[in-house]
């Protein structure tokens, strides 16, 4: 349990150098420009395959709106513009 506290109680050095293994530069530890430029065209990427996906699941969605409408029509009653039943309907 005091190991604990004093390792809660331990404030970091204020000083960042020092903090690489000697014989490291700051290069060879960060992404860098090529890591930047693949990390954005991946986030790129991956808005415009969302904004596809959404937008074939709507277009499949309102087919089927649609394909349940025409079904709903076809086996509702025919009936004329008066509201008797049309000739045949039975």
């Amino acid at each position: 349990m005091h190991h604990l506290l004093l390792a809660l109680t331990v404030s970091p050095s204020p000083d960042p150098t020092g903090t690489l293994r000697p014989g490291l530069s700051e290069d060879q530890v960060t992404p860098g420009t090529w890591g930047f430029v693949l990390t954005a065209f991946i986030v790129i990427l991956s808005t415009f395959l969302i904004v596809d996906m959404v937008r074939r699941i709507r277009r499949v969605r309102y087919r089927a709106q649609v394909e349940e409408a025409r079904l709903a029509a076809e086996a509702g009653p025919s009936t004329d513009e008066n509201g008797n039943d049309a000739p045949g309907s039975r």
